[in-house]
């Protein structure tokens, strides 16, 4: 089944995949243009590939957490393309595309967490256990949460959150920079889709209240 992956939870991605074979890719590393580039590249990695919108068998869309403005980017694009093609959309969570590379490493045999920026000294974090039979996918224990990386278990740490606090976590190296990508997300639902696993549905995981708040009543003026 062909599958178009979308994530923005971190950095813009773009990830077109036959089944769990990508077969097409796009990063940007700038956090600021997630509208801006994501519906051209897609444009490119379907062209590439010969593929138009309507052969497509799914979307998946990274539901976060992560921040309000690059999750409504990637969310609205992908729910604007699901609807024009009438293709089914699935949601998945971010961390576990993460939890989903991880699993492969020695480090993720028992319990481990992802961790990504959340800006403001802390991070989006979760609690998972290894891969289990019989859809062989990491399963997720606790979470997601957001709060400062001193207060999470003591326990190996997969993602970009370690790589910014290793002094306060047990950081696994070789995973300390790493972002969710559409790529990984894509294989994730592919995987899930093929074991019968349920999918979530594309609301976003904030995590936080918006920094923007409507504004009051102005205060009037004496005379």
């Amino acid at each position: 089944m062909l599958l178009l992956a979308l994530d923005t939870s971190a950095a813009a991605s773009a990830a077109l995949l036959d089944g769990d074979t990508v077969i097409g890719r796009f990063a940007s590393t700038d956090t600021r243009s997630h509208a801006e580039v994501l519906a051209p590249a897609v444009q490119d990695l379907l062209r590439g590939a010969g593929v138009a919108g309507p052969d497509l068998g799914a979307i998946a869309a990274g539901v976060g957490p992560g921040p309000f403005t690059g999750l409504r980017a990637g969310l609205a694009t992908a729910r604007t393309l699901a609807f024009v093609w009438g293709v089914p959309l699935h949601g998945v969570m971010s961390l576990d595309a993460l939890a989903f590379e991880a699993a492969a490493d020695p480090a993720a045999e028992g319990e481990f967490l992802i961790a990504t920026d959340a800006r403001r000294r802390e991070v989006y974090w979760a609690r998972y256990r290894g891969p289990e039979a019989p859809h062989g996918l990491p399963v997720l224990v606790d979470g997601p949460h957001v709060g400062p990386a001193a207060q999470l278990p003591a326990l190996p740490v997969f993602g970009a959150g370690a790589g910014l606090y290793r002094e306060e976590l047990h950081a696994v190296d070789a995973f300390a920079t790493a972002l969710p990508h559409a790529a990984a997300l894509g294989r994730t639902a592919s995987a899930r889709l093929a074991a019968g696993v349920p999918l979530l549905d594309t609301t976003p995981l904030y995590l936080r209240e918006s920094d923007a708040k409507v504004p009051g009543a102005r205060k009037k003026v004496g005379s």
